[in-house]
């Protein structure tokens, strides 16, 4: 079957990623190496997945706030971990002026900062030390912030929306009297994130607590959820820290209560426009993107097949009556189905596979012919085949509701399916190496070890040879496989955890 788009998944996974972005108009490559124009059907896209989650956010009593792009380089210097994880990445404000140097532009010398000015990589920094003048009793606790922004992360080898030098996300920023209720807001997060993954982006992901080597700078305890795209690599999808006491102490960030004055408890956590990456690899297919409901811009579009102004008039005129009773009440994924008209003109097959490779949910075709007959034509986006299916106007909205939600449901078990198909128990490094080697699709490998041996080098020689890493220690039934009689896999120890072991992006 000839596809929408010139390169297939299997033929090269990379230039099909690259194809589909181009394809759906989602964005593009900005001026400036590893930057990003999103166009307005991406940003869309980033819009609702925003939006949901901002609802969720402020439902759970967070509230948002922002904080400056800019911070001072003295502010980085006092965590030193932190500041070591994330000082390769750091781009640098030194001059605040420009100067007219023999008909060029150049900083002026004389306009040097006393103090050089990070771009903002993540803002625990500024935020601990806003922290510290918003808190002074225990009646100021917890404190649940957060921010949508952009940060900076001078990346070396970009990819759009998986790894650029700019990208937007949310981060929140909360503090708390005690470990106990932290620990309990970096949880709940992570549930959120798994919750959110499966009910918007119909991704099922395993969620877990990181090793120490994967851990976020800073961090007592970092929490990821990891997804496997349709190549077999892992996408790090969300992460949730306890950051402990580490930068209530470097900030001061200190409250009174009963026993007087105490250190405060903090977290961090975010997740990014990387989601809109994990989408594309997740569900599309050889014809484009492929988007879930929740998230898509629109629900519906419908293709006018006309071109002169009466025509179009009268052929508009018959859509809108679709639409017209019972949209109030018509939700998809809790939200009133969103529609779009669009005049397809003189070349409808166009107009169709621009939809097709945008990823819309439902393409609906109206010409003369489904006038005269009081019907629609039907496409759903998840059908391999595209086929059109006529239905009648009067029944398009009973029509189209449950099928939108099976859409949900089809993308979501598809998606279940492949990962679990690939989803290995590995008991040797022998069989790990065979799993990594021999596999049409890279796996998900469950691996018995012993954490304290991570950094040896018998370890990182073995996932190194294969470019693996340790996605994170996935909860659940997961850790019940392991015995007292379990073996590391790598040394031959006891093992203390069972470890997802991936390629990833």
């Amino acid at each position: 079957m000839k596809t929408a788009l010139p390169v297939t998944r299997q033929e090269d996974f990379a230039e099909w990623y690259q194809q589909v972005i181009r394809g759906a108009d989602l964005a593009e490559n900005a001026v400036v190496r590893g930057c990003m124009n999103i166009k307005p059907w991406g940003y869309a896209i980033w819009e609702n997945i925003q939006q949901r989650f901002d609802r969720l956010l402020k439902a759970t009593g967070h509230r948002n706030a922002y904080f400056p792009l800019l911070i001072p380089l003295s502010f980085l210097q006092r965590e030193a971990q932190h500041v070591e994880g994330f000082a390769k990445e750091c781009a640098v404000v030194t001059h605040h002026r420009l100067t007219n140097q023999d008909g060029e532009l150049k900083p002026d010398p004389d306009a040097r900062l006393e103090e050089p000015l990070i771009v903002r990589p993540t803002s625990e920094t500024i935020v601990g030390d806003a922290f510290a003048k918003w808190i002074r009793s225990h009646k100021d606790l917890p404190l649940l912030i957060n921010q949508w922004c952009n940060v900076m992360r001078w990346e070396m080898r970009p990819r759009m929306f998986l790894r650029t030098s700019e990208f937007l996300w949310q981060e929140g920023h909360t503090a708390h009297a005690t470990a106990e209720e932290a620990t309990r807001e970096a949880r709940l997060i992570l549930d959120m994130y798994r919750d959110f993954a499966l009910e918007a982006l119909c991704i099922p992901v395993l969620a877990g607590e990181k090793s120490a080597g994967e851990r976020f700078p800073g961090a007592v305890t970092t929490w990821s959820i990891e997804a496997m795209m349709q190549d077999g690599k892992a996408l790090q999808a969300g992460t949730s820290h306890f950051l402990g006491q580490n930068f209530s102490r470097v900030y001061r960030i200190k409250f009174t209560d009963s026993l007087g004055e105490q250190l405060a408890w903090t977290t961090s956590w975010g997740m990014s426009t990387r989601l809109i990456g994990g989408v594309i690899m997740t569900h599309s297919d050889d014809n484009g993107l492929v988007l879930p409901p929740a998230i898509a811009p629109v629900h519906v579009r419908v293709l006018l097949l006309a071109d002169e102004p009466e025509e179009l008039a009268r052929l508009r005129s018959y859509a809108q009556g679709l639409f017209d009773h019972g949209t109030v009440a018509a939700t998809v994924s809790g939200e009133p189905i969103r529609y779009e008209m669009t005049a397809a003109g003189r070349r409808p097959g166009e107009a169709f596979w621009d939809a097709v490779r945008q990823g819309v949910p439902l393409i609906v075709q109206i010409g003369r012919r489904e006038v005269d007959a009081g019907s629609v034509s039907v496409t759903r986006r998840t059908d391999a085949d595209l086929r059109r299916q006529s239905i009648r106007a009067g029944d398009f909205l009973a029509h189209a509701l449950p099928v939108l939600a099976s859409m949900r449901r089809e993308l979501l078990e598809r998606a279940r399916s492949f990962r679990d198909a690939n989803l290995v128990t590995v008991a040797s490094t022998a069989q790990l190496t065979k799993e990594f080697t021999s596999r049409a699709t890279s796996p998900f490998a469950l691996c018995p070890i012993n954490l304290a041996a991570e950094a040896q080098p018998e370890v990182q020689s073995v996932l190194g040879e294969h470019k693996l890493s340790i996605r994170c220690l996935p909860e659940g039934r997961y850790q019940e496989e392991l015995t007292p009689e379990t073996k590391c896999i790598f040394t031959g120890i006891a093992a203390t955890h069972i470890a997802v072991v991936a390629r990833s992006y």
